[in-house]
């Protein structure tokens, strides 16, 4: 009997952990059942995304664990074409009967939808560039270890009088991708986070990564540096809003740049919703800023192909502060009379296409040279509750968050109450006075990105906030 279903699980025991992915060939088995069963029904092309998630969580809070979880996923969407009209489907069984459901159902949805004059033929058969994130000791950390990582955090906050919450994370997904056009591509990689915040009396204090490799970061260091930073945290003292000398650290970088991700993508330059329109070519960013959607950076995760299947492109968006170039979905390559870049979303969409993998350049300026360079300035750790205020100027609002400090006279001298910001990042791009090396960065507010930690005069604090 085959399975009838691979639905999602969770559990809370002690042994919680990432379970295994189906085998390759299993895959291939689905998607070409698929192509199979719809070769009979009304469909003129078919496509097929398989998508499986395994994932488990270790999470705590008061010094404690309370809560370890495991969930596993897989699902199926079809996506059928039918005189110029295409839909999706998805399912999350994989019996015939269900993939024949499923069809069905896109069939029909595309037979409801008006014709798109815009819809290209399926892609054949592609190359890609390999890469390689799937790590064993990723996939293998279980509930034991992630609670004895877990244990070391919080007996340490407990040793400094502090509160220390957060989650530890690891899991592992792949997905496939078919056509009845002979497209065939398939990924696998692992992903792991810690986070943690650790609190004392009534200042905080945050550290965070992420990686394909576990082995990339030490949660006992970033539960460290949590800890140092709330302990400098108290008793914070209020400034005056203002325009300050900053050092951005890169998760604070990252959820300020990470807003510009989507000015890159051609639907938005032709809908006229990017801040780049009228500025494609011409000095927009300082001269030190240079911008790459790279896939294939050792830093990054991703897939090497989109979501129709095209291989992605390693493509330069900024050089020295001049937008030079935009990616391209087949659709909207076509328009504009360019090669697709391999950045399309799966179809239908209204999106388009967008650079998931940006990369900016560096320098070689730590932080403590940022922060012994500067006279007087600020200290930034992170920021949160982000918020576009105008679209074309890039302005942000948002607050500062988990540890701001004085810098004064080359020093860090202390806590400063947390600030509202409202900052263009045009312009804080164009104010940038030193760079750090490139890290893999992770926030709240943005997905993962590589990006320096960043110095940048006349950051533009508007005022004090209530915390």
């Amino acid at each position: 009997m085959k399975p009838a279903a691979k639905s999602k699980k969770a559990s809370t025991g002690a042994s919680a952990g990432a379970a295994e992915l189906l085998h390759d060939r299993e895959l291939r088995r689905i998607v070409g059942t698929v192509l199979r069963l719809a070769k009979s029904t009304g469909a003129q092309e078919t496509e097929v995304h398989v998508d499986e998630v395994a994932d488990a969580l270790t999470r705590f809070a008061n010094n404690a664990i309370h809560q370890n979880v495991a969930e596993h996923g897989l699902t199926v969407s079809i996506r059928t074409v039918v005189d110029g009209r295409t839909a999706r489907a998805t399912t999350n069984r994989i019996d015939e009967d269900s993939i024949r459901a499923a069809i069905e159902a896109s069939l029909s949805l595309a037979r409801s939808q008006p014709k798109d004059p815009r819809l290209l033929r399926m892609p054949g058969r592609q190359s890609y560039h390999a890469v390689k994130r799937f790590i064993k000791q990723t996939a293998a950390l279980n509930a034991e270890e992630r609670a004895r990582a877990v244990r070391r955090a919080c007996d340490l906050a407990v040793k400094k009088g502090q509160v220390a919450a957060g989650i530890y994370s690891n899991g592992q997904s792949q997905s496939a991708l078919g056509n009845s056009r002979g497209l065939f591509a398939a990924y696998r990689e692992t992903h792991s986070e810690f986070s943690i915040t650790a609190q004392e009396d009534s200042a905080a204090s945050w550290a965070k990564a992420n990686s394909a490799d576990v082995r990339a970061f030490d949660p006992q260091k970033l539960a460290a540096r949590a800890s140092e930073k709330a302990h400098l945290a108290v008793n914070a003292r209020e400034l005056p809003p203002g325009r300050y000398t900053v050092v951005l650290e890169p998760a604070a970088v990252l959820d300020l740049v990470g807003f510009l991700f989507y000015d890159f993508a051609a639907t938005a330059l032709e809908d006229k919703r990017s801040c780049l329109n009228e500025r494609m070519g011409k000095q927009l960013f300082g001269q030190s800023i240079s911008i790459s959607d790279d896939v294939y950076h050792p830093l990054q995760q991703g897939a090497p192909f989109d979501g129709e299947g095209m291989p992605r492109q390693r493509v330069l968006l900024v050089d020295r502060g001049v937008p030079k170039n935009l990616v391209y979905s087949r659709a909207a390559a076509k328009a504009a009379h360019k090669q697709p870049t391999g950045h399309g979303f799966a179809l239908p969409n209204e999106y388009g296409e967008a650079p998931m993998n940006l990369v900016f350049g560096g320098g070689d300026s730590s932080i403590e040279k940022m922060v012994a360079s500067t006279e007087r300035g600020l200290l930034v750790t992170r920021l949160w509750y982000i918020r576009e205020v105008d679209p074309y100027e890039k302005v942000m609002t948002g607050m500062t968050r988990d540890g701001l400090f004085l810098v004064d006279n080359g020093r860090v001298r202390g806590a400063v109450r947390n600030f509202r910001f409202n900052q263009s990042i045009i312009e804080m791009l164009k104010n940038v006075e030193l760079l750090g090396p490139p890290v893999r960065a992770t926030g709240e507010e943005a997905f993962e990105m590589v990006v320096p930690a960043m110095k940048v005069r006349d950051f533009c604090f508007s005022e004090v906030t209530k915390f």
